[in-house]
């Protein structure tokens, strides 16, 4: 036994210098205290952009196309010309009908002349009443044939504009559907291009019943009327963009919420000058609900979302990590306001959220700059 006993006392020596595995650090996050920042409540909806005018031109004669006058896709200015249908029979018509209607001048002005003669002569009793009036019958009908060559006239005049078709509003016109050669209006009229004036354009959107409350509810305190509605501004952004560069107002609601969405439609305005907006492009519209006030607000990086709702990671004394439920309200820039949840003292975790648990401790570092 004591031979056992001075064999076992090493393993017993090597047993008490065994080191216990050292405890790792806490991770390293960053915190910042929310922010408050003068903050204007929008109403932001998707809409899409439409034409404010849009034109199909058509042929309105028959005959073979001698020419088109703009490149597919292009700008047009108003009253150019755009197309160009087999003109000279429509104006030897109206040279026909000029030629009719100096005609039945020359016939007018004869009869005209001859009845004045009559008339004198009967004042020196050298002709019948009944002469006279003959006359006068005469002059009339070729005063009535004057009126109908003058009208087939300016009706010719009319059928040979439609040969040279104009640009009836200033837009971009799409491509050409007809090439020169071809025949038109062959008893129909055929569609030739389509035209879309896009300076201004429309942004249609929809907002919900809630929503046209708190507009209604801005309007009364602001004191605008359905008349004022061109005096609410409005601003619009393109899926690429940051902010709300294009800058409009409101133009027109409808009459009635739709029953099946509970939305009602709305349009705006913009004068898109720079022709940066083409139609059927979907965008942001963005409308003030009211005037700046100051909020509470945190970069959008440290807000979390799960079934329940939006979270933030708070940091309490000696480190350790708690959570907090929030309600949050519009978004500004990189930075969304803090509704409902957080004070200006909680110090909330913006970056490492990934490293830190509930209840754990972490190292805090402050962010250099306010968020």
């Amino acid at each position: 036994m004591k031979k056992l006993a001075i064999a076992l006392l090493p393993l017993a020596l090597m047993a008490g210098c065994k080191k216990e595995t050292p405890t790792p650090p806490p991770p390293l996050v960053t915190v910042s205290k929310p922010v408050t920042q003068q903050i204007t409540p929008y109403l932001v909806e998707t809409g899409n952009s439409v034409a404010s005018s849009s034109v199909d031109l058509v042929a309105r004669v028959s005959g073979f196309l001698e020419s088109y006058n703009f490149t597919d896709g292009s700008m047009v200015d108003k009253n150019s010309l755009l197309f160009v249908i087999q003109p000279e029979p429509y104006a030897n018509q109206v040279d026909e009908a000029q030629a009719t209607l100096d005609a039945d001048i020359a016939e007018l002005t004869y009869d005209q002349a001859e009845y004045v003669r009559q008339l004198d002569m009967y004042k020196q009793k050298a002709t019948s009443l009944a002469d006279v009036q003959q006359w006068k019958a005469t002059r009339d009908s070729a005063a009535a044939a004057v009126e109908g060559a003058n009208a087939s006239l300016e009706n010719e005049k009319i059928t040979y504009s439609y040969t040279h078709v104009f640009a009836p509003i200033a837009g971009r016109i799409g491509r050409h559907l007809v090439d020169p050669g071809n025949l038109v209006g062959d008893g129909q009229a055929t569609e030739l291009a389509s035209l879309e004036q896009i300076s201004p354009i429309y942004i249609y959107f929809s907002v919900s019943e809630l929503d046209l409350l708190k507009l209604r509810e801005i309007a009364k305190e602001t004191g605008f009327d359905a008349a004022q509605i061109s005096q609410i501004p409005m601003d619009v952004a393109m899926q690429n963009e940051n902010g709300f560069p294009h800058k409009g107002y409101l133009d027109f609601a409808s009459t009635e919420l739709e029953a099946s969405t509970g939305t009602i439609q709305m349009r705006g305005v913009l004068p898109n000058e720079d022709k940066a907006l083409l139609p059927g492009q979907f965008v942001q519209v963005r409308i003030a609900l009211g005037k700046p006030t100051p909020q509470l607000t945190l970069p959008d990086t440290a807000i979390m979302y799960d079934q329940v709702g939006a979270y933030v990671y708070t940091v309490r004394n000696g480190g350790k990590v708690a959570e907090k439920r929030i309600k949050t309200g519009s978004t500004n820039m990189n930075s969304i306001v803090i509704a409902q949840g957080l004070t200006a003292k909680d110090r909330v975790i913006v970056n490492g959220t990934q490293n830190a648990t509930v209840g754990g401790v972490v190292k805090v570092q402050t962010a250099k700059k306010s968020q």
